[in-house]
């Protein structure tokens, strides 16, 4: 900057000002010298280890509806788990998730915004990675630093597990290129799928090794934590590289499932463990239960006397319409999920479960009956929302019933009367995000042991899971008890891998429904595109006590071998032209 002046002194001199140049010259150099007011200089920054570590833990939830790291429209809108809703198809511009075959590099358009969120928040860790290699030990001293290293080593894996998972090649932003200043000289694929993995693994591995099992701050990473996303990491791979060519029960890695029953080991016999009822997990109260590995810390004003707290924004728009300020009626349930929670003698339905449309009306129990957790997932109308009968829902609780008809979705809320955190269009919630939650663990475990022939520890596993599902009836919703009935498995539903693993499949359906994760559930599996397809040819045929619903998935298809993983951005690719390449099919 200094030389763009002195130039333009020069242009003084040579119009007879020379007597003036010395004084201003010196003026202008006193003006751009001074440090900016009200910003912190990056050379102070750096000399604060734990304050850049906090920074780096600060973009866990530094999130927004159009780039949610929860995942919500990627892991739920993809699937058939839920539908989009809102106020129609244009209602922002998710739509493409929810049908596959509008998908493109440049629709939707959030997809730019994810990524390049995802990316500041990898920027944050390694700032924070270097300034800890220099500063950390003299003010930290040899084994704080060594631990703050491991929370950023896990926060830098969480975020680049979440690129991979949705990109499938991505760009790997390290310390070292952060410090070479090679970010646009880094392409994304340097590095195969594998490769990546290995790297992420090889993070969470040295987090591991250098994290207690407790952290006297509620928030930070653990070594539970580490070992619960090593068994996620593990488990993804040991299925295959997430393209259904080569994913599925033929290509599974029996190495990769011993890894994932060592994590999880660990985490089995940690501190943590199954919450008593099922509903409480999912109320803020118990946020940070023993449930709770690993969870984004969310806040209400009350709690940290702030005007909005450290609110969840990503979840905004899931509100139940008419029932919150500011509810727009996002993330709503399908009916092939509601369909799912039928049971039959206790139960799942597996072969005939979507043969019939059927929902529950409270005070009207038929013989068709539901496992208990679907009356804690899914709002419905006649139904206290979120067990307070003061907010029943009705079918007035649907912005547009004829798109996306009536079910709400009723996790990420917290109960009505507890009040609102809103700014008016938006609605807040002091919701926690659930990362790694204990139970998501165990039947991570259990698939391992199914799929290395250990059948009937994974049943106990499955089992245990059920039960607390059936103890989750009178705390929550009794007014639902005579429509309940679910049984545990009997030993001759594990007798081979196959019907083994229909169970598991099923399990993690019904318990982890609405949590963001069912569609990378189905491409772990290698069955994506004949899940989905099938969905779309009969969900466009809902109909609910006479209104029909979701027909826009006339036009929706999943095509194998392409829509496995997500189109690489537009604005992306046409950053540095050439730098990166784009997944196969786009």
């Amino acid at each position: 900057m200094k030389s763009i002046y002195k130039a333009f002194y020069a242009g003084l001199v040579g119009c007879g000002f020379a007597a003036t140049l010395t004084s201003c010259e010196k003026a202008f150099d006193d003006f751009i010298d001074v440090e900016p007011q009200g910003v912190i200089s990056e050379d102070l920054a750096m000399s604060q280890p734990d304050e850049m570590v906090t920074a780096a833990y600060a973009k866990l939830g530094d999130d927004w509806y159009t780039y949610p790291f929860n995942l919500w429209p990627y892991g739920d809108l993809t699937s058939d788990d839920a539908l989009k809703g809102g106020s129609g198809t244009t209602d922002t511009n998710y739509h493409p998730f929810e049908v596959w075959s509008t998908l493109t590099a440049s629709t939707p358009d959030h997809m730019d915004e994810m990524w390049y969120h995802l990316y500041c928040s990898i920027s944050r860790c390694n700032r924070a990675l270097v300034s800890l290699e220099q500063y950390g030990e003299d003010k930290l001293g040899a084994q704080l630093t060594a631990v703050r290293k491991g929370e950023v080593l896990f926060l830098r894996s969480h975020f680049y597990f979440k690129l991979v998972q949705l990109w499938n090649q991505v760009p790997w932003v390290d310390e070292e290129v952060y410090k070479n200043h090679t970010e646009e000289q880094t392409r994304n694929d340097e590095f195969t799928h594998e490769e990546l993995m290995q790297k992420i693994i090889a993070d969470f591995k040295a987090a591991y090794d250098v994290l207690p099992e407790r952290q006297a701050d509620g928030g930070r990473a653990n070594k539970i934590a580490a070992a619960a996303y090593l068994a996620k990491c593990y488990l993804t791979m040991a299925w295959g590289d997430g393209y259904e060519a080569n994913t599925g029960v033929s290509h599974i890695n029996q190495q990769l499932m011993q890894e994932v029953l060592k994590y999880t080991d660990v985490v089995k016999n940690s501190q943590y463990g199954y919450l008593e009822d099922f509903g409480d997990i999912f109320l803020p109260e118990y946020k940070n239960s023993k449930e709770s590995i690993f969870a984004v810390q969310h806040s209400g004003y009350e709690d940290d006397n702030t005007l909005y707290g450290r609110a969840n924004w990503s979840n905004m728009l899931n509100g139940c319409w008419g029932i919150w300020s500011c509810g727009w009626d996002f993330h709503k349930p399908s009916q092939n999920l509601v369909n799912a929670f039928k049971t039959k003698d206790g139960l799942p339905m597996f072969n005939d479960f979507n043969n019939e449309i059927s929902f529950p009306v409270n005070g009207m129990p038929t013989d068709q009956k539901w496992d208990p957790r679907l009356f804690h997932t899914v709002g419905m109308p006649t139904f206290p929302y979120k067990y307070e009968e003061e907010y029943t829902m009705t079918k007035d609780n649907s912005r547009t019933p004829n798109t996306y008809g009536y079910y709400a979705s009723l996790k990420e809320v917290p109960q009505r009367s507890k009040g609102e955190t809103f700014d008016n269009p938006w609605q807040a919630f002091a919701m926690n995000d659930y990362v790694l939650r204990y139970t998501d663990v165990m039947l991570m475990r259990a698939e391992a042991l199914i799929e290395t022939g250990a059948l009937g520890e994974a049943r106990d596993i499955i089992n245990a899971v059920r039960q607390r599902a059936k103890n989750s009836v009178a705390k929550h919703i009794q007014y639902a008890a005579n429509q309940c009935e679910i049984a545990l498995y009997p030993d001759s539903y594990f007798q081979n891998k196959e019907q083994a693993r229909q169970c598991l499949q099923w399990e993690r359906r019904l318990e982890l429904a609405m949590e963001n994760g069912r569609y990378f559930d189905l491409r772990r599996w290698g069955i994506a595109s004949q899940t989905l397809n099938k969905f779309f040819e009969v969900e466009q045929n809902s109909v609910y006590d006479g209104q029909t619903y979701a027909q826009y998935y006339k036009d929706a298809h999943y095509t194998a071998g392409k829509n496995e993983y997500f189109p690489l951005p537009y604005i992306q690719l046409f950053y540095v032209p050439g730098l990166y390449t784009q997944n196969k099919g786009y």
